[in-house]
């Protein structure tokens, strides 16, 4: 495809690309979307076509230089995005219509806000968000779909992209807090007290906690975290997409980025969290164990994350999609955004209005959780 702006060409992989250009495009504060995370999904097996993912990566091209770019893939199916869409496809099959194939720009199996239209200008991200329509055209796709976008993207998306809204829980220091003690300081006696009760029944119960970057992990812990996130999916009767290599291939290529939390009984390894640390957030992604303790999962996932944020003077920790338990340990509402462009002008109309009756009850349901807020007064 060729734009006055310049060429744009599809990657069917992004070996296609050098990392060094493609990470020239965004600031590095997202590990999300670096080229070895995403290269790092393709060649360890974390993509198949048989479930649903097909790297299709829109790039733009001036003078032989890359200045753009969006990592999208063909999807036949909605699995690992988190925006769920499964009553459009539903509405597609009661009229006879195909839903899928249709094209995502995301970063697999991550619900985790950040830039998906990688460029160093508006008119550039402007480019990207059309040719993501052009090529769902082109390709006689249903639709094209943003998920989890940067909100300063927003300006990118013409009137025929259909906004949709939800709730995740995320952590903000407000810039004063210094110690776990600064942060139950803020809150109401009642959460406080919660919160000292949960930590104290691991410390009696003898875990020991290790936090470990990717170049202080041994391949013992790494494969120790690896069988935790299988135990996880097994629990749910999940199929697991990640691979022992793909963590291998993180520990090696985003060694500071990689946080392993690692919770020992005596000798033992019981559970662990693993995380990625952009440059002022920690993203908690995934999480298993193979004991049951009280308050094992909380300190594990949420109050060993806080711990190293308030450490390392990170401002956010975001610790995953949906879960209302996070509130009372701190973490407040707050809206993540996607944008969608069906290609059939009468549902795309119907979908408006549907998308609008569904921000409506978000930003309700927001604000009833922002009132259970733990935090004294306004909070962080």
């Amino acid at each position: 495809m060729t734009q006055a702006a310049g060429e744009i060409r599809v990657l069917t992989s992004l070996t296609g690309v050098a990392a060094g250009d493609w990470d020239a495009l965004h600031d590095g504060a997202n590990p999300f979307v670096a080229h070895a995370f995403l290269s790092g999904l393709e060649l360890h097996g974390c993509l198949r076509e048989d479930w649903g993912w097909t790297p299709r990566h829109l790039t733009l091209w001036r003078d032989g230089t890359l200045v753009a770019a969006a990592p999208a893939y063909a999807k036949t199916n909605s699995h690992g995005e988190f925006v769920f869409d499964h009553a459009w496809a539903r509405a597609y099959a009661q009229y006879g219509r195909d839903y899928f194939p249709k094209l995502l720009c995301a970063v697999p199996y991550s619900p985790v806000t950040g830039p998906r239209l990688l460029a160093s200008d508006a008119h550039d991200r402007r480019a990207l968000a059309d040719a993501l329509q052009a090529l769902a055209r082109a390709a006689g796709w249903s639709s094209a779909h943003v998920n989890f976008h940067a909100s300063a993207e927003g300006d990118a998306f013409d009137a025929d992209w259909l906004a949709r809204i939800d709730v995740q829980y995320h952590w903000r220091n407000p810039g004063d807090w210094s110690t776990f003690d600064d942060y139950l300081g803020a809150m109401d006696h009642k959460h406080r007290k919660n919160i000292r009760q949960e930590r104290a029944k691991v410390a009696r119960a003898g875990v020991t906690f290790r936090v470990l970057h990717g170049d202080e992990a041994s391949d013992d812990d790494l494969a120790t975290m690896y069988r935790f996130y299988l135990q996880t999916f097994a629990e749910y009767g999940n199929s697991p997409a990640l691979t022992l290599d793909f963590l291998r291939h993180l520990a090696a290529t985003m060694p500071r980025q990689l946080v392993l939390v690692l919770a020992d009984l005596g000798d033992t390894p019981i559970a662990g969290a693993l995380c990625l640390r952009g440059a002022d957030t920690l993203y908690g992604r995934y999480w298993g164990a193979i004991a049951t303790l009280p308050g094992l999962h909380f300190e594990t996932c949420y109050y060993q994350g806080i711990d190293y944020c308030l450490r390392m003077g990170l401002r956010h920790f975001e610790p995953g999609a949906q879960g209302e338990h996070k509130l009372a340990r701190g973490f407040l509402p707050t809206l993540v955004h996607s944008r969608h462009w069906v290609a059939d002008p009468a549902f795309r109309e119907a979908l408006r209005n549907w998308c609008g009756q569904e921000a409506e009850a978000v930003r309700a349901h927001a604000a009833t959780l922002a009132a259970a807020s733990p935090f004294r007064g306004a909070g962080p």
